[in-house]
């Protein structure tokens, strides 16, 4: 990616929506893979009635729009204000009960495990069907749209042709417990050419195996948000 493409791509702009202000891409095909689109709100004429607990709204009882579904409730069932990277709101928003939780749980993976991504660790990767591995940086790109890989050789993999993503793993630890994450394995698609591409990354004995278990961990994360996005 060309310096001048990569100063577009950060490029971003304040924005105000009905729901709030916004810190949004100067162009849209530079959002993040993760965001999310703004929900259209239900009109108040379609919703009388709280749709959580159907209290009836009057002068006393205000209606209030979640900023996650869209859906219409009453003070009481959309009181929480709650962070929403995904949308690029600035301030907290509010939100239903059932979205703020979904919102609580995604805080972590911005909060922590996008660091991580962002941060990067060392892995052996394999291209395809080749019986040769290289030593490689990965990390992702600072507007999160691109899989950085660097070595002796450099590859850039848009995030968004990624089409699966598994968690390589060996054993169980004694006493029981979770399997280790030893690897992973990507399919991604090249514009312009057939089929898709398969890539390998497994990590070292060394004492990068933490950083690089913490990675994987967090891209596996960082995919199923990618899923939620595309089906949205």
């Amino acid at each position: 990616m060309s310096s001048e493409v990569a100063a577009r791509s950060d490029a971003k702009k304040l924005v105000r929506s009905p729901s709030g202000l916004r810190m949004v891409p100067e162009h849209r095909a530079f959002g993040s893979p993760f965001g999310l689109e703004e929900p259209q709100w239900v009109p108040d004429k379609e919703c009388p009635r709280c749709m959580q607990c159907d209290t009836k709204f009057d002068f006393l009882t205000r209606k209030h729009h979640c900023r996650r579904c869209g859906k219409c409730f009453c003070d009481k069932c959309c009181s929480q204000k709650v962070a929403l990277p995904r949308m690029c709101f600035v301030d907290p928003v509010r939100q239903c009960g059932p979205c703020a939780l979904v919102s609580h749980k995604e805080a972590e993976f911005y909060d922590k495990q996008l660091r991580v991504l962002l941060g990067g660790a060392t892995f052996l990767v394999t291209f395809g069907n080749s019986e040769k591995s290289e030593t490689m940086v990965c990390r992702l790109s600072s507007n999160q749209r691109y899989l950085i890989l660097d070595g002796d050789s450099r590859h850039e993999i848009d995030f968004t042709h990624i089409s699966t993503v598994q968690i390589l793993t060996e054993g169980f630890p004694p006493g029981g417990g979770n399997a280790r994450a030893t690897g992973m394995s990507l399919q991604y698609t090249v514009p312009g050419a057939e089929g898709v591409t398969q890539l390998k990354l497994t990590a070292g004995a060394d004492a990068s195996r933490r950083q690089a278990t913490a990675w994987l961990v967090a891209m596996h994360k960082a995919a199923k948000l990618l899923h939620e996005s595309r089906d949205q």
